[in-house]
Order: structure tokens, then C-alpha cells, then sequence
């Protein structure tokens, strides 16, 4: 019997990796919703990041449903136009429309609180990339886990290249897909403004929930699975 439920892809951000998604993965564990959490190579929004996951989603025989944290966000928006892609949620991530880049995006908005301890680095000839300086990481990123969990996410960033602040997205997956949203109203990541936006203009299905920072998925697992249950419910079965 074929899997009733779409592919649930789940996409993580800048500073982080796939593992974020664990404490989400054992709420879905028992749903019987084939997951994949892959990783996100955070080398640029159009071509890198967001070609690496349509290449993901490609692989998929049936329906896939995208979710992207933070960054994440913005490549599910990217990748998301694949015709197999029956949802998108969006879990206090970035939803750029077309012509529109991440940098001037978050501009329009109050400056977030990450931004005293961002660090930029020369690691590589193509380009600057930055991560957060460990000091304000808990208090900036996820002030709302416990501080011994926020310094080993802190000593294990992934650094995000500035290319992907710059580039300039393309058609957007949610101009034609349903989507959902969950909003922390607590995010010092990107401001909780920007999200009501973004989700609106989308016309999400939005989730807020109050007191959160960006990691929500990880303070409140249980509330974002309830999200993700819904789009996958939602999508089953939808032709891909």
C-alpha cells in the first residue's frame, strides 16, 4: 500500500544543521510520514542550495512536502517549483518573492537581534561567510533552550556564504501551492514583523506561537509537528 502522506522533506537554515529537526523528528516518528532531513550546503540561494534540493526532491517517486527553517525557508521557496511538491511550511523561515534578495527583504523591517554578533570569515576565495560569535548565540539564536544545548549548537555552526543574502529569487513556489507557517513571536533571528508579512502575502495557514525564539522546532516540538500533521493530512494523496 503507497505511503498516504507526501514526503516530508525537512530543510534547515544558516548556523545550523540537520540535526535542529531532531526533537520535530520524534514527534512525526509515530505519524507514519516518511521523512528526510537533508543537508542544506548554505553556498547560495538559486544555484547552489536550492538546485542541491531539487536534485533531492527529483529523487522522490510521489508527492513531497517542503519544510524549511530560517534560510531554509528561502530555498523550499526556490526548490519548491518542482511539480511533485504539493505543500510548503514554513517554520520562521524567509519567503522571498520574485526579484526580491534576503538582505533588502529583512531592511524593510527592525534590525534583529542576532546582528550585534554577527562575524564574517575569509575562509574561501569565493566569497565572505558569516556565523554567529559563540558569546550571544543563546541569547540571539534560541534563548529559550537550555544554555548547555544553545553552546554545543553554537561550537557547531555551519556557516552561511554571503552570496546567499544577495542573490535575487526567483518565482516563488508558494505563488501556486498551499502553505502553512509557524511563527515565533519571540524570534531575535528575523524579526517576527517580517514574518507576519511574509506569511500573509502568501496566505498562509499561520501558527503563532508566543514566547519562542527561531529554534521553535526545537522549544516547541510538539506545536510544530501539530503544523506539519495538518499540511501533510491536507496533502495526502494530491496528485504530484
Amino acid at each position: 500500500m503507497a505511503d498516504p502522506y507526501p514526503t516530508t522533506i525537512l530543510v534547515h537554515g544558516a548556523f545550523a544543521d540537520a540535526s535542529s529537526f531532531r526533537a520535530l523528528y520524534d514527534e512525526l516518528l509515530d505519524e507514519g510520514i516518511t521523512v528526510i532531513a537533508p543537508p542544506n550546503p548554505l553556498r547560495g540561494l538559486t544555484g547552489g542550495d536550492g538546485e542541491y534540493l531539487r536534485g533531492v526532491i527529483d529523487e522522490i517517486d510521489g508527492p513531497v512536502l517542503l519544510v524549511g527553517h530560517s534560510y531554509g525557508g528561502a530555498v523550499i521557496t526556490a526548490a519548491g517549483t518542482a511539480d511533485n511538491v504539493v505543500g510548503l511550511v514554513y517554520i520562521s523561515g524567509f519567503a522571498p518573492d520574485e526579484g526580491e534578495n534576503l538582505t533588502d527583504l529583512q531592511s524593510k523591517f527592525p534590525a534583529p537581534g542576532i546582528v550585534p554578533y554577527i562575524v564574517e570569515h575569509h575562509l574561501q576565495d569565493s566569497g565572505p561567510e558569516f556565523t554567529l560569535a559563540p558569546d550571544g548565540f543563546h541569547e540571539s539564536f534560541c534563548a529559550d533552550i537550555p544554555a548547555a544545548d544553545a553552546a554545543f549548537y553554537a561550537i557547531s555552526q555551519r556557516p552561511l556564504a554571503g552570496v546567499a543574502l544577495t542573490e535575487v529569487a526567483g518565482v516563488p513556489a508558494w505563488r501556486n501551492r498551499p502553505v502553512w507557517a509557524v511563527l515565533p513571536t519571540a524570534d531575535r533571528c528575523i524579526d517576527p514583523g517580517l514574518h507576519r508579512f511574509s506569511y500573509e502575502r502568501m496566505d498562509a495557514q499561520i501558527t503563532e506561537i508566543e514566547g519562542a525564539s527561531h529554534v521553535v522546532m526545537i522549544s516547541h516540538p510538539k506545536e510544530v509537528a501539530e503544523v506539519v500533521m495538518t499540511a501533510a493530512r491536507s496533502c495526502a494523496m494530491q496528485p504530484a
